[in-house]
Formats: structure tokens, sequence, C-alpha cells
């Protein structure tokens, strides 16, 4: 074998019963490189990191690691051949100190068997050195961001003295700042011989970042291409099996924007936002912007009656309406699809069939409070079409769904209560390119048919692609609402970081004294 390949999976195979999850895949990963690897949802990414890093065992297939072959393996043979993975869903102890949350189990002990924290201090601080954290190792997890928790877990993977790091969707919860101090990190362990996975389906990152991308589609091999020798549209085909002319379709429906169908005048909560002011129109899909911590979330929480407003009015079809509650929301015509599915979103011990049915359960009971389950399998079998959700049937836990069906799932799940008014928060977040681009067309179709949608999202692409208007929030408050003419990513973060404000007092004075 080569000396400069460090990982080599050759015709690899994972079956489970009746399902082929990876057929005869061949993946390799050179010393010193960040290796990206891409597919859509259920393409065999996970499943195969899994085999690397001895959760699963191969069904054939075969593994070299640093020129060894290696088989019948552990996870904890893994970490002591040097292999860490950082997942997406992080699993700190939160109510433990920094440094205790890296040496978890592995605490340095002093000559009477005891924990050595001067020592365990000691050695924290030098890898932080290593690669340029500034965190205290005596910090509790609870009290710190998602960013630096993210950093933690890299620094914990460089404590096993890993020669291979596998980071998956990790930047899936990051701000712009983060990401950029993240790709620090990481280029800086590159530099130092350490290899490094990258799964992500946010692309731009992959060319900032990788040198190498491996691409797989149903389980099997696509290719593998220096970063330099294919370009964005290649990519996408290569992952979807298609040509994908127009990622945001929202052009291709000729929508009429209506009346005004939800006024919301000077709300607040009296903590996380205040004097929040815009309007929705019929047809109109509305983008909201904004940097993590802006308050978009909470405000379309308390439109949704998930947490209370302490001053102003919320107004649907010119009547004053009170929602205190999330069934009066959903009863004045308002879904509501929340930005994290596995925690808030979907039931995941129960099937697609009922988890689709969820919100509007009451409508399929009898007066005798029996559920007509002839119509909830009709109904779920409708919108499973419809939506185009694979799924083996609609009994499948929709835990076993890749992230875009399990997305389609819940949105279908909300256009069964009937609503005017939808709210997605985040709505593809952590699903691929393919997946993506069937909920923009669903997202177009709604808005084609007079629905109301209020579009939460953190990618900006996303939100200049499929926006009428865009309302950018900052600390708490609007700095903007502004029409999806002529607009780009760098305007909308003027907005976001609070360098344009358009209703400010500051402006405000400065317009006052132009008039005068």
């Amino acid at each position: 074998m080569n000396d400069n390949i460090l990982l080599k999976m050759e015709n690899v195979t994972k079956t489970f019963p009746g399902v082929v999850a990876l057929d005869e895949v061949d993946f390799t990963v050179k010393k010193g490189e960040i290796h990206a690897l891409l597919g859509e949802n259920g393409a065999g990414k996970s499943t195969l990191m899994k085999c690397l890093i001895g959760m699963y065992s191969v069904t054939d297939g075969k593994i070299w690691f640093d020129g060894d072959y290696i088989e019948n393996y552990t996870m904890r043979d893994s970490i002591e051949m040097q292999i860490s993975m950082i997942h997406q869903e992080l699993n700190p102890v939160l109510h433990k100190t920094v440094m205790e949350n890296i040496w978890l189990g592995r605490e340095p002990k002093n000559k009477f068997g005891l924990i050595d924290h001067k020592k365990m201090y000691d050695m924290t601080l030098d890898l932080f050195k290593r690669i340029n954290i500034d965190i205290d190792p005596k910090a509790m997890l609870l009290n710190l961001t998602v960013a630096k928790i993210q950093m933690i877990e890299i620094v914990k993977a460089i404590s096993y003295n890993a020669k291979l790091i596998i980071m998956d969707e990790p930047t899936s919860s990051l701000t712009d700042k983060e990401v950029e101090q993240l790709f620090i990190i990481t280029k800086e362990l590159k530099s130092q011989g350490i290899s490094i996975i990258y799964i992500s389906h946010k692309l731009e990152e992959i060319f900032e970042l990788c040198d190498s991308v491996t691409i797989f589609r149903d389980g099997q091999y696509v290719d593998t291409r220096p970063i330099s020798e294919i370009d964005t549209e290649t990519m996408i085909s290569m992952m979807v099996g298609r040509k994908v002319n127009n990622l945001f379709p929202k052009d291709d429906f000729e929508t009429e924007i209506g009346k005004v169908r939800l006024n919301v005048k000077e709300i607040s909560d009296g903590v996380n936002f205040k004097n929040i002011s815009f309007d929705l129109k019929e047809g109109e899909i509305l983008g909201f912007a904004g940097l993590i911590g802006a308050g978009r979330t909470e405000v379309m929480e308390s439109l949704f009656g998930v947490n209370p407003i302490t001053e102003g009015e919320i107004i649907i079809d010119n009547q004053k309406t009170a929602i205190r509650h999330t069934d009066d929301a959903i009863d004045n015509g308002i879904a509501f699809l929340t930005e994290d599915r596995r925690k808030t979103g979907i039931f995941p011990m129960l099937s697609v069939g009922y988890n689709l049915v969820s919100a509007s359960i009451d409508s399929y009971k009898s007066k005798f409070g029996l559920l007509n389950t002839k119509a909830i399998k009709e109904d779920a079998e409708a919108y499973i079409d419809t939506f185009g959700i694979k799924t083996p049937s609609q009994e499948t836990n929709i835990e076993n769904l890749s992230g875009g069906n399990q997305q389609k799932v819940l949105i279908a799940k909300w256009l069964l209560t009937k609503p005017d008014i939808l709210i997605l928060d985040e709505p593809t977040r952590g699903i691929d390119v393919g997946a993506k681009t069937e909920i923009y067309r669903t997202m177009a179709k709604m808005a084609y048919t007079g629905k109301s949608i209020i579009m939460v999202s953190s990618e900006l692409p996303e939100v200049l692609g499929m926006s009428d208007r865009i309302v950018v929030m900052h600390e708490g408050r609007i700095t903007g609402i502004l029409e999806n003419k002529g607009l780009d990513q760098q305007i909308i973060m003027e907005y976001a970081t609070g360098e344009r404000d358009d209703f400010s007092d500051k402006e405000n004075e400065v317009l006052e004294e132009e008039l005068v």
C-alpha cells in the first residue's frame, strides 16, 4: 500500500434485514488531508463511518488503517487505533467542567488513586495551546456556547492522539464567525499531519476547506476527485443522479401576492425580543434572517403560543387574535415546523403514518373517542404519495427515515391541519441538496395556492432564493424589512450585525432632521 495512504476501505458491503445499506463501496483517505464525504441522506455516509469506528461490523469487504489490515474490532479498539469521530448530535456532560468532559473515564490519578485535578488542568491547557483555543478548563459546559462545546469535542478527539478525525455536520449550529474559527482549527490539525473526514451538506464549506471529495449515491460509490477538479453543478448532479437546473424553483410559479393575512404589531416577550412589527400576505414567502441568538425562533414560538407575549397585538384576517396556547394558534390556521426535528418535531418511536396525523388526531376521533384507523391510513398513504416520502411503508418508525424524508413528513403533518399560515423554522437544516430542492418546490406550490409562509433560515442563499421579502433581526429587534430585489448576502449581513438599522432611534432622528 502507498505510504501516503492512511485509510483504505475496499469493496465494503453492509446489509441489514431486507436492506443493502452499502454495496461494495471504496473509500481512501491520504495522510494529512481534509477529505469530504458527500451524498444525499440515505446515501450510506453514516453507515460507512459507523463501520469505520467499529459501531457496525462490515458484512463484506476489507479495511486497512495506517498500513495494517483491521477486522472484527470494536469502538474502543478504533479509539486505540487513533480514530475519533465528532458526531452531529453532541452529547456533552453539561454539569461537569471542560477538562472533566475531555478526560472523562481517563482522568489522571495521583499516587493515592485520586483524580489529579492539577495535572488534568495542565494537560488540557497543553491541548488548547496546540490548536490556539482560549477556553477556561475549569468552566462548566452548561455556561458555554454550542460553538465552544464543538471546539471541546475536537480537543477531546485530539486527546486520543487521533490520526484520523471524522467531523459529521460540524457547523450545523454555528455562526459564520464560529465557522471561521472551526476552519482555522481544522486547517491547523491538517498542518500537524492529522487527516480529517468532513461530512457536510453545505457545499460552499467543501470548496473552502477540503482537498478531495468522495461522493456516494444510494449506498454505492460514485467517484473521488480533487476539489480543484470539480464544480458545484457537477457535484450536485453526481449526488442526486440527475441534473438540477434550478435549486430554488420559486420562479417556476407565477404566484400572486394577495392581501395582508397576518399583522404583528409591536409584540414583545420581555426577554428575547421587543417591539416586533411586520405583516404577512397571502401567497407570500416572508424570509426571516439574522445571526444565531437574534430572537427569530423566539418570535415564531410566541406566534404559535409556545411562549407568551407580554405586549403587542396579533391580527389575523383583520381580527385581533389572542394566542395563549398552541391550540389557539392551530385553531386560527397557524402551523409551526420547529427548527429541531429530532427534539421537538418527530415522535421517533411512532410510525410514519401516526406522525403524519399527530397534529390533527382529534379529527379522526368518533364521538365515543375511538380512532378511525381506516381514514388515518388512507390520508397517510395519500400524503406519502403526494410528497414523495421514501419509506418502506407507513408502518415504518419515522426514526428510520432519512432527515429529508422526516422533514417531508413534518410538513405534510402540518398541511393536514389545513393551515393558512405556515411557519417554517430552518426547514432544510441537515438535509441534502436533492431533498432541499423538493422542499423548496413544495413551499413554492403552497404559496401558489394562497398559503402564507414565514421561513426562518440561517442560510442566506436560501433566504435570497425563496423569499419575496426579508425581515432581518439583530439582538431581539427588527433592523430591516427588505424587498427581495437587488439584494445580496452582504446587505443582509449588514442588517444582521446591526451595522444598518432602519428602525433605530438614531436613524429616525437623522430622518426627522432631514425632513425639517
